[in-house]
C-alpha cells in the first residue's frame, strides 16, 4: 500500500503558558501542505522493518513509524508484521512535522491493511500517546490546535496561498527552543484573528497575524532564520514566519512570478528550497 504523508506550517503559534505536567500550553493555526514523504507498507509475517533513503532517522524503535505500528499490533492482536520503506522528502528538524506525518500515515495505512475500523478520532487518540502533532496530521485539515496539540477546532476556508519553503542546515531542538523562552517577553500572536482572516479569505488580515512565540529563542540558535526571513520580504512575499520550532521558514505569496524567483535566489543557497502550497484534500488524493 501506498500513501502519502502531507507535511505541516504553522502559520501562528503562540506558546500560552508553562503546565504543571512541564509541557506548555499552545495555540495554534496549523495547516497542512502538498509537501510530503510516500511511504510503501506491506505485511511480512512478523516483526516491523522499516527502510528509508534518509541517513538522519532512526529505522529502529526509536522511528515514530515503527513506535505507531507497535501499538496497533499489540492493542489489536494483529497475528503480522509490517515493512514500512519511507522516501523522506520532509526534512528533519524543520518545525514541519515530518515525523508526525509518517506516524500518522502508518496509523491511517495500517487500520485499512487489517480491517481494524477505527475512526479518525481512534486514530487520533492512538497517536496522541506517540506524538503531540499526530492529531493534526491524521485530519490533514487547517485547525486551531490547542492544548499540547491533541485539541483540534477545523476550519473551514477557501483560502489558499502559495508558498516557499527554505531551511537552513542547522536545524533546531524544539527542546531547546522551548527552554531558552522567556514567555514574558515572548511575541504572543493573535491566534483568534488569524482564524478569523483565513475564513473570511482575507490575506491582509493573515499576514498581519503571522506569528511565532518560538521565533527569537530558535533564531539565537540559528541565525539564517532570521536572515532568511527578511530576504524572502525584500523579494516581495507578502509574508514569512518560522514554521514551529524551526529552523524551516516559510515565505507567502499569491503570486507566481514572486515564487518563482525566491526560489531562484535561494536554492543554492541553501540545502533544503521547495515551492508548495496549502492542501486541499478534494486535490491531492493517494
Amino acid at each position: 500500500m501506498k500513501v502519502r504523508a502531507y507535511a505541516k506550517v504553522n502559520l501562528a503559534l503562540d506558546v500560552v503558558k508553562k503546565r504543571d505536567d512541564g509541557y506548555h500550553e499552545l495555540e495554534m493555526i496549523m495547516a497542512p501542505i502538498t509537501l510530503h514523504d510516500l511511504i510503501y507498507i506491506n505485511r511480512i509475517e512478523k516483526g516491523i522493518e522499516i527502510k528509508t533513503n534518509s541517513f538522519k532517522i532512526p529505522t529502529d524503535e526509536r522511528n515514530i513509524m515503527y513506535k505507531v505500528a507497535k501499538i496497533l499490533i499489540e492493542r489489536y492482536h494483529i497475528p503480522y508484521g509490517v515493512k514500512i520503506q519511507v522516501y523522506k522528502h520532509i526534512p528533519t528538524q524543520a518545525g514541519l512535522a515530518g515525523g508526525s506525518a509518517d506516524g500518522a500515515a502508518v496509523l491511517r495505512a495500517m487500520n485499512q491493511m487489517f480491517n481494524l475500523n477505527l475512526s479518525l478520532e481512534q486514530l487520533a487518540e492512538i497517536g496522541k500517546e506517540v506524538g503531540a502533532d499526530i492529531p493534526f496530521c491524521i485530519y490533514e485539515q487547517m485547525a486551531l490546535v490547542k492544548g499540547i496539540g491533541e485539541k483540534l477546532e477545523f476550519i473551514k476556508s477557501d483560502w489558499f496561498c502559495h508558498l516557499l519553503l527554505v531551511k537552513p542546515k542547522k536545524g533546531v531542538s524544539t527542546k531547546k527552543s522551548f527552554s531558552m523562552l522567556n514567555l514574558k517577553t515572548a511575541q504572543h500572536p493573535d491566534i483568534l484573528k488569524m482564524k478569523q482572516g483565513i475564513e473570511l479569505s482575507h490575506d491582509h488580515m493573515i499576514v498581519e497575524s503571522l506569528g511565532n512565540t518560538l521565533e527569537a529563542p530558535s533564531m539565537k540558535m540559528v541565525k539564517d532564520i532570521e536572515i532568511i526571513k527578511q530576504e524572502m520580504l525584500d523579494l516581495g512575499f507578502d509574508g514569512a514566519l518560522m514554521s514551529g520550532s524551526g529552523s524551516c521558514v516559510f515565505g507567502m505569496t499569491q503570486d507566481e512570478n514572486i515564487l518563482k524567483k525566491g526560489y531562484q535566489y535561494f536554492k543554492n543557497k541553501y540545502p533544503f528550497v521547495r515551492t508548495t502550497k496549502i492542501l486541499r484534500k478534494e486535490e491531492e488524493k493517494y
